[in-house]
């Protein structure tokens, strides 16, 4: 495929805007790449990272196994994603501290829009759609209820959160970021990216590329064989996602693990919230979350 310059900008774009919804727990990379036109490039791209590759390598050359793998595709991709976590880590870290409200109505509205979007390419309803739908929804909203883990940082661990976490970040509707909460990695990984520091991320970086390339098959496979299924749980999975992304919450409890605290919470109604709900600028800003996936979609209609 020819693209221009152009062209790859917007893809770097693209791969911004699922920097950014992969720093927040609860919000899925995998979403806005699906929304914006370029899931199922990506998870082929990905795919077509193999033993074949390195054949095609040897005996055709560089540019043969580059164009294989639709390598400029991928760089610009993962340049954005890169731009976006190392750039909005620490702005996104603020917000959540500091305007956890309007920043999660914000997502929810996208979220939302989402489930819309996504749903519509199912081309046909049937009983096994409908079962899968349910199924997703009912999984996706179990794992957001799960507690999380006590924070450990040893190498090891740090490799299989990183190996979790990419699978769900392309995986529309489940939060990597979440994951990583899930697992007691967030913290630490988000202080790794703000300090630079190179051993922990080059750690996380090894399991994410070994969880990648191994579930990128998966997905692949069952985007070509059973594809409505697919986008059913998906769907799924992206309604069920909701209740983590729900803007008020109640604490229930804290616990502390030495020097960390993991803040347990559940929804509750913005006219039970303990403190200033802020509806109105609630309700604008996940109003602007639901328009942007419009503009999303637009984008999508630029040559990919």
């Amino acid at each position: 495929m020819q693209r221009s310059i152009l062209d790859y900008f917007i893809i770097t774009l693209k791969g911004i805007a699922m920097g950014a919804a992969d720093v927040v727990p609860g919000v899925s990379g995998g979403t806005i790449a699906f929304i914006s036109g370029i899931y199922e490039e990506l998870i082929t791209s990905i795919n077509n990272i193999s033993i074949e590759t390195f054949n095609i390598l040897r005996k055709e050359g560089f540019k043969k196994a580059w164009n294989h793998i639709n390598g400029n595709f991928l760089v610009a991709l993962f340049l954005g994603i890169a731009i976006s976590i190392l750039s909005l880590a620490k702005l996104l870290a603020w917000l959540l501290e500091t305007h956890p409200i309007l920043l999660w109505s914000f997502f929810f509205g996208l979220v939302v829009a989402s489930i819309i979007f996504v749903g519509k390419q199912i081309t046909k309803w049937n009983a096994g759609s409908i079962i899968a739908f349910i199924a997703g929804a009912a999984v996706a909203f179990y794992i957001t209820t799960l507690p999380p883990m006590h924070e450990t940082g040893g190498a090891l661990h740090l490799f299989f959160s990183g190996a979790l976490a990419i699978c769900a970040m392309i995986l529309p509707g489940i939060s990597g970021a979440f994951i990583l909460v899930l697992l007691g990695s967030y913290g630490t990984i988000l202080a790794a990216v703000n300090e630079r520091d190179i051993q922990t991320i080059a750690i996380v970086g090894l399991g994410a590329i070994f969880g990648l390339l191994s579930f990128s098959k998966l997905l692949k496979y069952l985007f070509t064989n059973y594809k409505n299924v697919t986008l059913a749980v998906l769907t799924g999975f992206i309604l069920g996602s909701l209740n983590k992304i729900w803007p008020w919450k109640l604490v229930t409890e804290i616990k502390k693990f030495g020097d960390k605290t993991i803040i347990i919470d559940e929804s509750t109604s913005p006219f039970n919230y303990d403190g200033d709900p802020q509806l109105l600028w609630a309700i604008i800003l996940a109003i602007i979350g639901f328009l942007t996936i419009f503009l999303l979609e637009k984008l999508a209609t630029i040559k990919k």
